[in-house]
């Protein structure tokens, strides 16, 4: 499972012209499945990313998380992040899990992060739909994080 995680200051989610989720100051996520991905790699990057240090202290210094500073989450669904890339000059899907599959993944990650961030600090895209993703990166600071595969 992969995460491409952003500071922000505000972002939002439109589908077909309708503004579905909005959030202030957080954490932007564009979340990939991947074929071998289970409960256990959503929970683990659930945690990774809550717990990921990109908000600054008093000094400056990124020394804070999502969680210490009472952010929010705005969850995009994006399977083109499992796409493999290694050659040639188009993407390939074979990486990508199918959809019944990142579904049950997406929404076993939102039902944990809301567990831990409270439900009124996660909002979400729309799985399957062509969304329009707006956000005001703060830094800029994105960073890619994966979980640990089984047997890695």
């Amino acid at each position: 499972m992969k995460g491409l995680i952003q500071r922000v200051s505000q972002a939002s989610v439109a589908v077909d012209g309708e503004q579905i989720a909005s959030i202030g100051p957080g954490v932007l996520l564009l979340l990939g499945v991947e074929k071998e991905d289970g409960e256990r790699e959503a929970r683990e990057l659930c945690r990774k990313i809550l717990t990921y240090r990109v908000f600054p202290d008093d000094a400056g210094r990124m020394n804070r998380s999502l969680s210490d500073i009472g952010g929010s989450l705005l969850v995009v669904p994006q399977f083109t992040l499992a796409a493999d890339t290694s050659s040639g000059t188009r993407p390939g899907f074979s990486l990508a899990a199918e959809p019944d599959l990142a579904i049950k993944l997406y929404q076993s990650f939102l039902m944990d992060a809301r567990s831990q961030l409270g439900p009124d600090k996660v909002s979400e895209g729309r799985f399957g739909a062509d969304m329009k993703v707006g956000l005001i990166n703060d830094g800029p600071v994105t960073f890619l994080l994966e979980s640990r595969k089984k047997g890695a």
